[in-house]
């Protein structure tokens, strides 16, 4: 397959992208699409938001166009809009999880080869094997949910990520459909970002960001023949899974409701106590992101499972000391703690 003589999807998607943000930045304001700034925000001025309707619209577009089943399409489609619903009424986190957990489960029953068999110690084995892959996808799709607080990171991150995963597959000889659906979303964002970067005139929503987590991480489970390549493939997104599972880790130890939103990410301390500009926060998460996923990668496919592994660990470690020296740090700069005290 050679991409270069197929652009009309990729340049359909970019399209898309920026018609999609463009509507809902001149509209938003008919549909109750609009963001108000709280204390909890790293914006401070009323926001469209909802601009991801047309990555949704690049989606949906190309699926059928690529003669992917319904099965697939309509409810991650229906998930999204779901999620388009929310960003004007908050639904409650337990409707959302049962309706994200059921699209899973009908993805797993109609695009793997996971079937439950007679042996029970290899029954037992996938009926593990599949909670944690549903928790995989759903775990994904609200964390990159989490991770969509300031310009642009949402949109370089999808940038980047689907671009390597439809690199891995171009090189790793994957089905061309998926391959093709992941360039496809990385043009959309491409389309989407000059409406949310520098200075956001519009905002992606929950379904443009629940639609990036949740087609990344189906796409990853297809992509993944072994425990190797799902590392890799999962490297591909690297920042946005450490910084989420740190933080959450932080608020776990203090107590607190993981369902209420929060400014303790590490990108909002760097963008909001840091004072840095939204767009270098987001540019610098995107380059760590491409150098981390295409190391792994590397050093994985030279190397082995536990070089990467070791590298996966290295990088984590230093990431945490990274994010808990900085986030003391300004903390101490706006007097929200006792620095004589550290």
């Amino acid at each position: 397959m050679d991409l270069i003589k197929f652009p009309i999807p990729f340049f359909f998607a970019a399209s898309s992208g920026s018609l999609g943000a463009w509507f809902v930045y001149r509209y938003a304001a008919f549909f109750g699409l609009i963001d108000q700034p709280n204390h909890r925000s790293s914006h401070d001025r009323p926001t469209p938001k909802g601009g991801g309707i047309g990555i949704l619209i690049a989606f949906s577009i190309s699926c059928i166009l690529l003669n992917f089943s319904i099965l697939f399409w309509g409810p991650v489609t229906f998930l999204s809009l779901l999620s388009l619903y929310g960003d004007k009424i908050n639904i409650k986190p337990i409707l959302r999880l049962a309706v994200q957990f059921s699209v899973t489960i009908l993805f797993l029953i109609t695009f793997t080869s996971f079937k439950l068999i007679e042996n029970d110690i290899q029954s037992l084995y996938l009926i593990i094997l599949w909670f944690f892959i549903s928790t995989f996808i759903v775990g994904t799709s609200n964390f990159y949910n989490f991770m969509d607080g300031i310009n642009g990171i949402a949109g370089i991150t999808g940038i980047v990520g689907f671009g390597l995963l439809g690199f891995f597959g171009k090189i790793n000889h994957q089905n061309h459909q998926w391959v093709i659906l992941s360039f496809v979303m990385a043009f959309a964002c491409i389309g989407f970002l000059p409406f949310n970067i520098p200075k956001a005139k519009v905002f992606m929503g929950d379904v443009g960001s629940i639609l990036l987590g949740f087609v990344f991480a189906c796409i990853v489970v297809v992509f993944a023949q072994s425990f190797s390549d799902f590392v890799i493939l999962v490297s591909f997104m690297f920042p946005f899974y450490i910084d989420e599972l740190f933080t959450m880790l932080e608020r776990i130890i203090d107590k607190q409701n993981l369902t209420i939103p929060h400014r303790r990410h590490f990108y909002q301390i760097l963008a909001n106590e840091g004072k840095i500009e939204h767009w270098k926060v987001s540019v610098g998460y995107g380059i760590s992101q491409f150098i981390i996923g295409v190391n792994v990668w590397l050093m994985i496919s030279k190397m082995g499972i536990y070089f990467g592994l070791f590298m996966v660990a290295i990088l984590s470690i230093l990431l945490f000391i990274i994010n808990r020296k900085v986030k003391k740090l300004f903390e101490c700069w706006v007097g929200n703690t006792d620095c004589q005290n550290r």
